[in-house]
């Protein structure tokens, strides 16, 4: 007979894999950048200090990193996930349709960051997944302030921001304390996750597409640090970047991780 694979082969092949008791242990995790390198030996003690310096986050597990130190800490902060939408795409091919799925989840602290990440995949399950670690990496800092009287914690955006996505257009506006969050219960859910207390919003467009709705808020968010209020008009004088302060130990060999 000829030779190659015969099904038979496949079949055993695949079955053998499969196991009850074959469940997958955490892996260690080895970092692969710079960042993750001074994150996991401890060199770099908040997310403020990545931020700070505009360092791009490559590896989901420095935010989880600094999650899980969170959680054993004073006042435990977790980072929580809400799936917004998941929505069949289909393209056609010369065989008929091939349906995917796209996934659009938040993550939130409920403590001035926020991420948002929009997967498509042939499986719910794994679009859910890869959503989640997109969701991470691209987490930004929410900036609070006050309407008013600067008294207590920051309750509301600082000034009014918006953002657009297709034919979206999302305006946040400032609130007094009390007020709650004032929208549809998409823009509750993402202000919420932020850490927004008190907020007017107003919109305009097809919001009914809510994967454009959810990222015309997620960009008004993003804004709130990008502008320049009068309260940080005074100089700032920046640290040396970590790059540079741990320079030597990032020179140094990269097996003591991996031991």
């Amino acid at each position: 007979g000829k030779g190659g694979f015969g099904k038979g082969g496949r079949k055993g092949g695949k079955k053998g894999g499969k196991g009850k008791g074959g469940g997958k242990k955490e892996e260690e995790w080895v970092p692969i950048t710079k960042l993750g390198r001074l994150v996991k030996d401890g060199k770099i003690s908040s997310l403020e200090d990545i931020y700070l310096h505009s360092h791009p986050i490559k590896e989901h597990q420095i935010v989880d990193h600094f999650y899980a130190k969170q959680k054993s800490g004073e006042n435990p902060v977790e980072l929580k996930d809400e799936v917004m939408k998941i929505m069949p795409v289909q393209k056609q091919t010369s065989a008929g349709q091939r349906t995917r799925f796209k996934a659009y989840i938040v993550v939130g602290d409920s403590n001035g960051h926020i991420g948002l990440g929009v997967k498509c995949s042939k499986e719910v399950a794994t679009a859910i997944r890869s959503s989640i670690i997109l969701a991470k990496l691209s987490l930004i800092p929410v900036r609070r302030g006050y309407w008013g009287t600067k008294l207590g914690a920051p309750h509301t955006v600082p000034c009014k921001v918006t953002g657009k996505c297709g034919s979206v257009r999302v305006r946040l506006i400032p609130a007094p304390k009390g007020t709650g969050l004032c929208g549809s219960p998409v823009s509750k859910k993402l202000l919420s996750l932020a850490g927004v207390d008190d907020c007017f919003t107003c919109s305009i467009g097809q919001t009914k597409t809510m994967g454009n709705f959810v990222k015309a808020v997620f960009q008004a968010l993003s804004k709130t640090y990008g502008y320049l209020t009068p309260d940080l008009w005074q100089e700032t004088r920046l640290c040396a970047d970590p790059y540079e302060v741990h320079s030597e130990f990032l020179a140094g060999p990269k097996k003591a991780l991996l031991e």
